[in-house]
């Protein structure tokens, strides 16, 4: 009898999980740099990041649970893209806007904690 092979710490759906949310974020941030698909590197990101992302997902989705893959592409993808208009574009975050997107980490956490999702 061997010794049984351990669970990886990282699976391969929660890397095309992350690649998704990346490729959403690069996407979406290309988006308001394409100023309305007229310049066409950040146009031609926003088609490829799309993409990347949405197969990125149809390959998490076969083996972590819809509800589960889109609470984290969403809400992380959220903070991402907000964080890059605030590095990138200045954009400012006001109180409410810091508590709901605390609220929307918290809320990933739950769920990543607890409950049937899995």
């Amino acid at each position: 009898m061997g010794i049984p092979p351990e669970d990886p710490a990282v699976t391969p759906a929660q890397v095309s999980l992350l690649v998704a949310i990346l490729a959403e974020v690069i996407a979406t941030t290309s988006l308001k740099a394409s100023e309305g698909f007229t310049r066409p590197w950040p146009s031609l990101l926003v088609v490829m990041g799309y993409g990347i992302s949405f197969y990125g997902l149809s390959l998490t989705m076969r083996s972590i649970p819809l509800g589960l893959v889109y609470a984290l592409w969403s809400g992380l993808g959220l903070l991402l893209i907000t964080l890059a208009g605030w590095l990138i574009w200045g954009q400012r975050l006001d109180p409410p806007a810091l508590l709901g997107m605390g609220l929307i980490v918290a809320g990933v956490f739950v769920i990543n904690l607890g409950g049937r999702a899995h």
